[in-house]
């Protein structure tokens, strides 16, 4: 999970690797600032309506952080009071509001984990290839010997005992296979009882 929200689009996205301490209004008791998803195809929008979408927003506030594919990811500052209005206000108007708040300590405990989580996935990525590499030649071979009994079986079911038949193996080209299967299926019709 840690690793896989480093990409991906701006609405799933860690945050804590794009946004710095300059982008907050810090250690504030009334304002705050959140961090609005706009689509492009919505900007001018987003710069003519984020003043009035609701009272006590701070005016000229709104800071592009940063674009991504077709989403821009903005800043906004307001009081705190009206936080929960403004983010019903942006959702009517397709504008996507994440829920971050910006803390060093969590942020460096993030940071921390996820660099021992790539590490172990370093440490285990070589034994884990080589047991596959191992382990799936074994497997093969029991799933082609197990075709070899099956067609055995089958050939005595179909044909009856005593045994007296090869077992042969047939790769054509991909132009062809039908060809090949059609006059496999004239030259053997006579042994089709069915």
């Amino acid at each position: 999970m840690v690793l896989s929200r480093k990409w991906g689009s701006l609405l799933t996205k860690d945050l804590s690797e794009i946004v710095k301490a300059d982008d907050f209004i810090l250690n504030s008791e009334y304002l705050q600032t959140l961090l609005v998803v706009i689509p492009k195809t919505l900007v001018k929008d987003w710069q003519k309506k984020y003043e009035s979408l609701s009272d006590m927003v701070v005016p000229g506030s709104s800071r592009l952080i940063t674009e991504d594919g077709d989403q821009m990811l903005f800043s906004v500052t307001l009081f705190k009071k009206v936080i929960d209005e403004y983010k019903t206000h942006c959702r009517e108007n397709k504008f996507i509001v994440r829920d971050f708040v910006y803390d060093e300590e969590s942020l460096k405990i993030g940071r921390n984990e996820r660099d021992k989580l790539v590490q172990e996935k370093q440490r285990q990525y070589a034994p884990l290839v080589r047991w596959l590499k191992i382990n799936f030649g074994e497997i093969f071979s029991a799933f082609v010997h197990v075709k070899a009994l099956r067609v055995f079986v089958e050939s005595v079911l179909r044909y009856g005992l005593p045994v007296n038949f090869q077992a042969t193996v047939i790769e054509p080209n991909k132009n062809s296979y039908k060809k090949l299967r059609a006059s496999l299926h004239n030259l053997y019709l006579h042994l089709d009882t069915s």
